[in-house]
């Protein structure tokens, strides 16, 4: 099992990310408001069924990566917190962009609920955005170990932590699917907000990556 401190480190950081405006939250968003909520709602499950199809995915291929190449591991542990550090900086260099930008949404083709939560599958698992997230995001957090049982450790530790990520958005995503065009309104109205939020989730990002090498914390 990862420590405790990496299950913190990864929700919040999951979190972070879940609570601006992004891909994820448009998409939850366009359903609930061009269908039903009861669309959005199936868009959100749909998300969440493909970010763990992709937290296993995951597990089961870096364990094996960091069963056989020991230099890997330190190379992706350094590429994994640069890559948070990039995410941070990148969200609060586009805070003030992001926040003044209108978010419209458009009507979508009405379908059975179960086709909405496969499409929400197929757009977490196509989305190679979200599979570079995964590969750089979760081996920081990783404690490699030693002997025969490290690759089943390593395994249950990827497979725990990646499992959180799609779990921290569930809550931001179940706001938007319920709220609808009230949530449309809000995030456009509060353009202050949201370029606060970004701030606050690019600062959280490169501070959990300074603490992965510094253990301030």
């Amino acid at each position: 099992m990862p420590s405790l401190d990496a299950m913190i480190s990864v929700a919040l950081a999951g979190l972070a990310l879940s609570a601006t405006p992004g891909p994820s939250m448009l998409y939850v968003l366009s359903r609930s408001v061009g269908h039903s909520r009861a669309a959005g709602l199936a868009s959100a499950l749909g998300l969440c069924l493909g970010g763990v199809l992709l937290a296993i995915a995951t597990a089961m291929g870096l364990a094996t990566i960091f069963e056989n190449s020991g230099w890997l591991v330190v190379a992706l542990r350094y590429v994994g917190s640069a890559y948070l550090v990039w995410l941070g900086v990148d969200m609060i260099r586009n805070a003030q962009a992001a926040a003044q930008a209108t978010l419209s949404v458009e009507n979508v083709q009405h379908g059975p609920l179960t086709s909405v939560v496969w499409q929400g599958v197929l757009v977490e698992l196509l989305n190679p955005k979200t599979v570079l997230f995964f590969a750089l995001f979760l081996p920081p957090f990783i404690n490699a170990g030693v002997g025969q049982s490290a690759e089943s450790s390593v395994q249950m530790q990827l497979l725990v932590l990646g499992v959180l990520v799609p779990l921290t958005a569930i809550p931001s995503d179940l706001v938007v699917a319920c709220m609808g065009g009230t949530m449309a309104r809000v995030i456009n109205n509060k353009r202050v907000v949201r370029e606060r939020l970004a701030w606050a989730g690019g600062t959280i990002l490169i501070g959990i990556a300074a603490n992965l090498h510094l253990q301030i914390l």
